[in-house]
């Protein structure tokens, strides 16, 4: 036999096998099968971030000036296609006009989006501002229980230093 039957004969000889994998196929298994039961032992459970509670009055971040273009563009692309329903081709076309524009034709757009920033920015203070004096409240009471607490504590010790004496 030449080499190229004796490979086909070999390799056949391995699909007839249980379960039919090739020798780099059952490498790749062991080796995954050894990561998987490392971390196992080692009581490893995959990472997922917690997920943060947000806050519903926190005010939202402003467009950028592609996103107040394309708030004007899909109104525009509706009116001229009223049978397209696909949101992909919306967005294909109107990343192609945001490149097809001059700096002088964005310009309105980007002088849209600092106002919206500007604005987000006051309201961004005043949330701050009130949550701020909100957690200052709730840490002042909690400093006074607390204070309250080692008051009586520490008038139980004086207490007791002078019955000993």
């Amino acid at each position: 036999m030449d080499r190229l039957s004796q490979h086909l004969v070999s390799f056949s000889a391995g699909l007839a096998m249980k379960g039919g994998k090739s020798k780099a196929e059952s490498k790749t298994d062991a080796r995954l099968k050894t990561k998987g039961a490392a971390t196992e032992r080692a009581g490893k459970k995959p990472s997922r971030k917690a997920k943060v509670a947000k806050d519903p009055n926190k005010p939202k971040r402003p467009p950028s000036a592609f996103f107040v273009f394309m708030e004007d563009f899909r109104q525009q692309y509706k009116e001229k296609n009223p049978n397209n329903k696909s949101v992909a081709v919306v967005g294909k076309a109107g990343g192609d006009k945001w490149k097809s524009l001059s700096d002088a034709e964005k310009a309105p757009y980007i002088e849209k989006a600092n106002k919206r920033k500007e604005e987000y920015f006051k309201k961004l203070l005043s949330y701050n501002k009130k949550s701020n004096e909100t957690t200052k409240s709730a840490e002042d009471e909690s400093d006074k229980s607390k204070s309250e607490v080692n008051d009586d504590e520490d008038n139980e010790d004086e207490s007791e230093m002078e019955d000993d004496d």
